[in-house]
């Protein structure tokens, strides 16, 4: 069951272990590249910044982003600022956030997110969760997928196989937490029945594009490959 409160308060105590983190660099620390190709630390604040002020307005009623073309222009702009500029855009925009969660009244109304994506405004606070603690790993500061915790890792890992169900690149696939739940996923390519088997991290490190797999135990064919986020 979906608690909208209950995840505002994750999300609020996941991005003050990110800010508690993130502020024991430097500037120098912040420019290098963190674990996203392509993107600096600075980067990954920057996003995160951006990403809390684009889900209040699809909590406000407006498109999420004016365009792709914006969104990433955003984050180029926003990457280069030292540290403390950084964080103090973060903490401000995760604020915002949660104001605009506080003023919502109908939790149960459809929202629009990008690229036509709809979702249940009940599920926005938990997809803030997700970039912040996915994004707090990406930056490579010492806080890793096994640290999450349990009960998120969990939610994530079904909310991807969800997200995968049905894909039509991805064959019929069962995925078995070791001594915890089992979900069902892909189904809409040839191949398998697959049956991926591993640690709660290593899984989710899979499905959300952390990590390779190798960990992980595959019976029924070839590990499948998953398209990106």
């Amino acid at each position: 069951m979906i608690d909208p409160v209950d995840d505002l308060a994750s999300v609020h105590a996941a991005t003050e272990r990110l800010l508690d983190a993130a502020g024991t660099l430097d500037n120098a620390a912040a420019a290098r590249p963190s674990r996203l190709p392509g993107w600096s630390r600075g980067h990954v604040l920057a996003h995160l910044a951006r990403n809390a002020d684009a889900l209040v307005n699809v909590l406000e009623g407006r498109p999420m982003y004016p365009d792709a073309e914006a969104r990433e222009a955003d984050i180029e702009r926003d990457a280069p600022r030292p540290l403390r500029a950084q964080l103090e855009d973060l903490r401000r925009s995760a604020e915002r956030f949660r104001a605009a969660a506080a003023a919502n009244r109908d939790w149960s109304r459809t929202v629009r997110l990008r690229n036509g994506v709809t979702d249940a405004a009940a599920r926005v606070p938990f997809r803030r969760l997700i970039e912040v603690e996915l994004h707090h790993v990406d930056l490579g500061i010492g806080y890793e997928l096994e640290g999450l915790p349990a009960g998120f890792t969990e939610r994530e890992t079904g909310f991807l196989a969800e997200r995968f169900d049905g894909h039509g690149d991805v064959p019929a696939t069962t995925v078995v937490a070791d001594g915890g739940r089992t979900w069902t996923t892909g189904g809409g390519a040839a191949g398998g029945p697959v049956t991926v088997r591993g640690t709660a991290a290593d899984l989710l490190g899979w499905l959300a594009g952390r990590r390779g797999g190798e960990a992980l135990r595959v019976a029924g064919g070839p590990l499948p490959v998953l398209p990106p986020l």
